[in-house]
């Protein structure tokens, strides 16, 4: 897409749709009062972490980041609340349903508004968040939420003890971004000066500041110290309704196992994961949703029990039924499976478990999996 169908697809500039393409920024000398308040929901990960001798683990609470990163006065009017204290490869579904919880009685909607008054609801939410399955957590509020007010998810590579940490720099930008009423439709993701889209963002690098992009996709903005630039429409990234009052718990969310695809797979994993009593299956295809032949003889008969969802391996591109043979796409269609269109199979499988929680029928199912309408 070029740059001029960028800007087309902008829509308005009445702050709701991406507005002008680039925006100056207000001086940061301004009264509270015309400031727009941002709530930190703090949630552990590397951007919390402080080093120990069995290694490195979150200590921090929001107030202690809100507090060694003075720069975020100069955007809002900054508030924290704990949810949890996790590092990112430790997070529980219990964890996300309490953030999507935090973050709607934020702002002042949900069951759990309770005691937040219009004049103390915040006008945008930042989640501070371990980097490893930060991803996967942004995706599924998007899927839980759809809030009147932008939701900023960011974490850190580098704890704020370390050389260069990037802890000041990702804060500081996601609590702009969550001020920014731009960007009030879906949930995004705040890394590195640029801001993703929580349908297409994943973790690129192991330790790299960068490690945040959207293959395929790119950056839904970028920023400079003075100025944003937004380069195609902020969206929620799904297309059903919020899923947040349908899930009743944790407890409710089934497990749902990944199978990977690939030089001599058989399907001895399906068989087991099925025999444990899963709630629904995610396959990792390759190239375009394609299995073996062994895994795809058995995915076609358990889709008579549970239901299966084939996401591809490559990191862009749409999943589609072109090849026949026993493993093809055109036969797991006919098998009756449901594809992940672009979703990468971390974050069917995170569709899927939330939509399964929230008892969507087969309709609703394949709905999850939709590009944005």
């Amino acid at each position: 897409m070029t740059e001029t169908d960028h800007r087309d697809r902008r829509g308005d500039s009445n702050g709701r749709r991406g507005g002008t393409g680039s925006d100056r920024e207000r001086p940061a000398a301004r009264t509270d009062g015309g400031r727009p308040g941002v709530a930190v929901v703090a949630c552990g990960g590397t951007i919390a972490s402080e080093p120990g001798e069995d290694g490195a683990a979150p200590e921090k609470t929001g107030d202690d980041l809100v507090a060694a990163v003075p720069a975020v006065s100069d955007h809002a009017r900054v508030t924290a609340r704990e949810v949890c204290s996790r590092p990112g490869f430790d997070v529980r579904w219990r964890d996300v349903l309490a953030t999507a919880a935090a973050a709607r009685e934020a702002v002042g909607e949900g069951p759990d508004r309770t005691g937040v008054s219009a004049d103390e609801a915040a006008d945008g939410v930042v989640v501070t968040h371990g980097t490893d399955t930060l991803a996967d957590t942004a995706f599924a509020l998007d899927l839980l939420t759809d809030l009147d007010a932008p939701v900023v998810v960011t974490g850190a590579q580098r704890r704020l003890d370390e050389p260069s940490s990037d802890v000041p720099a990702n804060l500081a930008l996601a609590v702009r971004a969550a001020a920014d009423s731009r960007f009030s439709r879906g949930v995004h993701v705040a890394f590195d000066d640029e801001l993703h889209a929580a349908r297409d963002v994943v973790k690129g690098h192991s330790n790299a500041l960068s490690t945040m992009t959207s293959p395929g996709a790119g950056p839904v903005a970028t920023f400079t110290r003075a100025a944003s630039r937004v380069v195609r429409t902020p969206e929620r990234g799904v297309s059903v309704d919020p899923l947040a009052d349908a899930v009743e718990g944790a407890e409710g969310v089934p497990e749902v196992p990944v199978i990977h695809s690939g030089t001599g797979v058989g399907a001895g994993a399906l068989e087991r994961a099925l025999d444990a009593g899963v709630g629904g299956i995610v396959v990792e295809g390759t190239g375009l949703g394609n299995v073996t032949g062994a895994l795809g003889e058995a995915i076609g008969e358990a889709v008579e029990s549970v239901p299966v969802v084939v996401a591809g391996r490559p990191p862009a591109g749409p999943t589609e039924p072109v090849y026949g043979t026993a493993g093809g796409a055109v036969t797991l269609a006919d098998h009756g499976v449901t594809f992940a269109g672009d979703l990468p199979a971390p974050k069917a499988r995170v569709a899927l478990a939330l939509g399964l929680a929230a008892d969507l029928d087969a309709e609703g199912v394949e709905a999850l999996f939709a590009p944005p309408a």
